[in-house]
Parts: C-alpha cells; structure tokens; sequence
C-alpha cells in the first residue's frame, strides 16, 4: 500500500484547509503556522527559503516596494490597478451623478411591504434614521474589538487585501490586533463575517422589512436535507481605503447595509440588459483590474452611507464600495418575490462567469422550487376566492417556470 506523502518540519500530509508555502529552493512545502509566515504578508514575498536552505542560501528576498516618496504605486503611463493606493486616491477626487436622482428616503415606519409594492423595489432605497425600521443593533460604542468578544479570536475570516484584490485567510484575533496596529502596512477588508451561528446573533436583528420579505426566514423547511442558507447576517469591518469592485451580489440577492459607525460610498448602476451585458463582458476580461467599470456605462451614481444610516440595494444592481474612514456596519442578504425574474439573471449569469460555489447563494435553485410551491398555492387560494394575483407575482411565477424547466432539462 502506497504511503501518504508527508511535508513541512512536522512531517504531516498536504492539508487543504491549512496555508501552506512552498520553498524556491528545496520545492518542499510548509505550513505558514509551523514556519512563522501569515497567509496575507505571504504575497510579500519573492523568494521563499526553508529553515533550512535559509542556512545555505540566507533569507527569503522580498518583493521590492515601487513608488515614490509620496508612495505612488504606478509608473507614469502604466495602467492604474484596482484597489492600489493611485486607483483610491482617484476616484476619492472623482464626481459621480447623484444618487438623489434614483433613490427613495421613506422613514423607517414608511418602509413597509406595501410600500415596496407600490414603487416595485427597483431602485435603492436609504432610511436616514433606523427608528421604526424594527432593527436591533449594538450601541454606536460598540467597536471591533467586541466583535472579537462576541464571536471569538479563533474564528478564522476571509480577509480582502484590497491593493492586491485578493482573498486570504486569518483569524479574527489577528485581524483585530491589525486593526488597531499603529502602522498598517496593508489594507484589509472584511466584508464576509457571517455570524448567524455565534454570540453576535443575538446582539443583531435584520429589519423587519427583510424579515418579512425573506424566502429563507418564512419558506426554508424547519427540516430539510439541504443545509440552510446563512447569509442574513454579516459584520463588515473596514479601514480607511478599503474598496470592493463593481459586483452583483450572489443569486440577485437584495442586500441591507447599517452603518454603525464610520461612514461607506456606495457607486451604484442600474440593472439594464445593456448594463448587464457589459458588465458580464467586464466581468470575463483579462485586464479588468484596470478598467473602471463605472466608465463603461452612461450613468454611476454615488451614495454616501453615513453612521446611523441604512441602505437597501435591491436585485441585480451593480455596485462597488469605497470606505473612507474605517467603518463598521452590518449587513445581510436576501432573497424576494417582487424582483424573481432579475435574481434569476443574475443566478444566470453568474454560472456563465463559472463563479465558484464558494461564491454564490447557497443551494439557490432548492429555495426557487419551494418558492415555485408557495407561490402555486398562492394562486390556488386566490383562484377559489375569484381574486387577482398581484402582477410581480405572475411575472415571477412565469420566470420560475421557465427556469425550472431549464433546469430539470439539463444534464
């Protein structure tokens, strides 16, 4: 029988679930944890020595710092990348058109299922004051560190580093202890601290529009074999400079933003078929770290959120998100009926994109046949008593049945 090949100076297996580091020289590889390298400094890193080649051959070389004095990050004439400190400092001095041209501003107790009816959901809504929104929050005091209380130092998070745009893992304890770091080196970003299943919960509501809205919370079986999905309730922990590029949140989900404290700018884009189309091409591009969706389209408004205020971004919208100060919020997803047709696209073009499982709502189509049910039950009902379906709901029932018969057809 074959033996497991072992690796690193404790002599285990390759662990998927644990960073590891391949030495230049020798090829072998290591645990960050066993050899003293974080995953999010890794990146730094040119040529990695072992303990021992370091003996042979010296130190691991860094990558060299570019930039001038000022810490400029490009050469003039090269293109401006994504998240770098020339891309933040650029577009914090750009004009955007006014998202006071598209959104509403209802009072917490205005913001009602009907009144979602009414005016469709179809563009962003913001509540200056969360009074009546039936919200539950941490007091304005509370800071990252109670975070850290609440859901524990070992919690391992995805982490962004946002001049790199790229993901890496760490854990919350040291995060928060580079939070408060005096000098950071690096901006890092957390925006997927899903934390339904720690002390946190109970500390957070989600507003009760959302709560009433949600297929999760009112149509997910209380017993099912699928895994529920737990996207209601997320911590976003920013610092000053962090950005998110141009998005559609996963499955078309609508999404809810508090700011509790600090303050984020939202660049916001309609969900047109022409919008879509081009930032599906944008999304397949090999250059896109270098091209500034928002001057692909004729329109990019610009929201700012500041503390105390809540933003709702409703399906298939377009967004990206500068933070100017560090900020913490709160904030979560869900799925609806008055808008089944665009999450439905946005579920379509996603799987065009090849977007990996780790980043789209979880089990999406399994919540779409309980809602196709709910919603046939719903014409029943109504059938018997001679009444009339509200039309976001025919319109919805239709787009269902159509992707349900795409999907029982394919292989």
């Amino acid at each position: 029988m074959a033996s497991v090949p072992v690796y690193c100076l404790c002599r285990l297996p390759y662990d998927v679930t644990r960073f590891m580091i391949e030495c230049d020289m020798c090829q072998d590889w290591f645990h960050g944890s066993c050899v003293g390298v974080e995953e999010e400094k890794a990146a730094d890193i040119d040529l990695y020595h072992c303990p021992n080649c370091e003996v042979l051959h010296g130190p691991s070389i860094m990558k060299k710092r570019r930039g001038s004095s000022k810490g400029h990050d490009t050469h003039k004439g090269k293109p401006v990348k994504t998240g770098s400190p020339t891309f933040v400092r650029e577009l914090r001095s750009r004009t955007f058109d006014s998202s006071d041209e598209v959104i509403l501003k209802p009072t917490g107790n205005q913001l009602t299922v009907e009144f979602l009816e009414e005016n469709s959901f179809s563009v962003p809504i913001l509540v200056l004051k969360k009074d009546g929104l039936g919200m539950t929050l941490p007091s304005p005091s509370f800071t990252v560190r109670d975070v850290e209380h609440y859901v524990g130092s070992d919690k391992e998070i995805d982490v962004i580093d946002v001049t790199r745009q790229a993901d890496c893992k760490m854990k919350l304890g040291d995060f928060v202890k580079y939070y408060y770091s005096g000098k950071r080196e690096k901006v890092l970003n957390v925006i997927s601290l899903e934390f339904s299943d720690t002390r946190l919960s109970n500390l957070v509501e989600t507003p009760k529009i959302v709560r009433k809205l949600s297929w999760v919370e009112n149509l997910w079986p209380e017993e099912c074999v699928f895994e529920r999905p737990n996207v209601q309730k997320y911590c976003l922990m920013s610092v000053r400079d962090s950005y998110t590029d141009f998005h559609i949140d996963f499955g078309g989900t609508s999404v809810w933003y508090h700011v509790l404290k600090g303050e984020k700018i939202f660049y916001l884009i309609r969900p047109t078929n022409a919008n879509l189309t081009l930032f599906e091409c944008w999304s397949s591009s090999s250059n896109q770290n270098e091209m500034f969706f928002g001057d692909q389209v004729d329109k990019c408004y610009k929201c700012s959120v500041k503390q105390g205020q809540t933003l709702f971004i409703p399906t298939g919208w377009i967004h990206a998100v500068l933070t100017p100060v560090d900020c913490l919020a709160f904030g979560g997803n869900f799925l609806h009926s008055l808008n089944i047709e665009m999450q439905l696209k946005a579920y379509e073009i996603e799987k065009r994109l090849s977007t990996a499982d780790l980043f789209r709502f979880p089990n999406f189509e399994t919540i779409c046949w309980y809602v196709g049910k709910h919603i046939l039950d719903i014409f029943r009902g109504l059938r018997e008593n001679r009444r009339h379906p509200a039309s976001y709901l025919v319109h919805g029932g239709k787009a269902l049945n159509l992707a349900f018969r795409a999907w029982t057809r394919k292989e």
